[in-house]
């Protein structure tokens, strides 16, 4: 969230010194190989020295050979993509594996690292479509599917896809208003990714997703997006209401019709909403005095609908 002057931090839990230390030492593995070679031959040029002359030419002949397969001996690891220039043009790419090259003939333009990276923007300032400043904090899933065209066709591919991103990034939300951002941000990470796509394939690289991690709006207009949010529910819910009470109304006028010109039982309900209403509340309602009569009413009239009734049955079934 955004604090009172406007400064967004983020806590970073990983190391990004450590992390480079330990990709260091273990790429330094790649040279075992070279480095025993180097050793071996430097072992041999001292013990030619103490030795007769052919067996010292043995020695010197055999150190060379190792120093020619220091200079020609390369590892790749499974994931890097090794691109070769020879005097100067590209020739091809090796790897991974082990792979030999021309000393002073081919030249190694490092390794390329072919596998998904990630890529974090933290706490990005960026201003809306409606004039809104926002801080933006997304990441990026991109990867080399041509370490060639990586290594050749842009300078710096580590900088230059980060760079690349955040200048999509302010394009598009520059050109969103703050409700679709907070609303819609697959569709904005999938247009985002569209855009730096195009501008990274030219160079073998490819943007596989951007997700916006966060958005993190000033402390008063959030507060505000909160009023507004709280007073279109009491909208909705006050409209819910008066549909119901028109769905009741047209209830009450059906139910009206019936007891139209039937006071017996327009009686007979009164005195049930009288029952539930004790019931529900648990207390005493005083009643006029004449209540029981009209009780006593409407059971006769009711009683002596019912005997009819049967009367009139029995009079059928005869």
């Amino acid at each position: 969230m955004a604090s009172n002057n406007n400064e967004y931090h983020e806590t970073k839990e990983y190391n990004p010194v450590t992390g480079a230390i330990r990709k260091i030492l273990f790429a330094f593995q790649r040279y075992f190989i070279n480095i025993l070679f180097l050793v071996a031959a430097i072992f041999l040029i001292i013990y030619s020295r103490s030795t007769e002359t052919t067996q010292a030419i043995i020695s010197i002949v055999a150190a060379v050979i190792l120093i020619s397969g220091v200079l020609s001996l390369r590892i790749a690891f499974e994931w890097e993509r090794v691109p070769i220039l020879r005097f100067g043009k590209f020739r091809k790419t090796r790897g991974p594996g082990l792979f030999f090259i021309i000393p002073f003939v081919d030249i190694p333009c490092g390794y390329v690292d072919c596998r998904i990276t990630v890529t974090d923007f933290p706490a990005e300032k960026v201003l809306t479509k409606d004039a809104v400043p926002i801080y933006v904090d997304a990441i990026i899933f991109w990867m080399i599917w041509d370490a060639a065209k990586a290594k050749l066709e842009v300078e710096n591919y580590l900088l230059a896809v980060p760079l690349s991103a955040k200048t999509a990034l302010r394009d598009i939300i520059g050109k969103t208003t703050l409700s679709t951002l907070l609303t819609d941000r697959e569709a904005i990470g999938q247009e985002l990714q569209k855009i730096l796509d195009s501008k990274t394939n030219p160079w073998g690289i490819t943007a596989l997703s951007v997700e916006l991690k966060d958005i993190a709006v000033p402390q008063k207009l959030e507060e505000a997006i909160s009023r507004e949010a709280q007073a279109e529910r009491e909208k909705n819910a006050r409209v819910i209401l008066g549909s119901a009470e028109i769905e009741l109304s047209k209830k009450y006028s059906e139910a009206a019709q019936n007891y139209k010109g039937n006071e017996e039982a327009l009686t007979l309900r009164s005195l049930n909403l009288l029952l539930e209403t004790v019931n529900s509340k648990g207390s005493m309602i005083l009643v006029p005095s004449e209540v029981p009569h009209l009780m006593n009413k409407a059971l006769s009239v009711a009683m002596a609908k019912k005997t009819g009734s049967l009367n009139t049955t029995d009079q059928e079934m005869k």
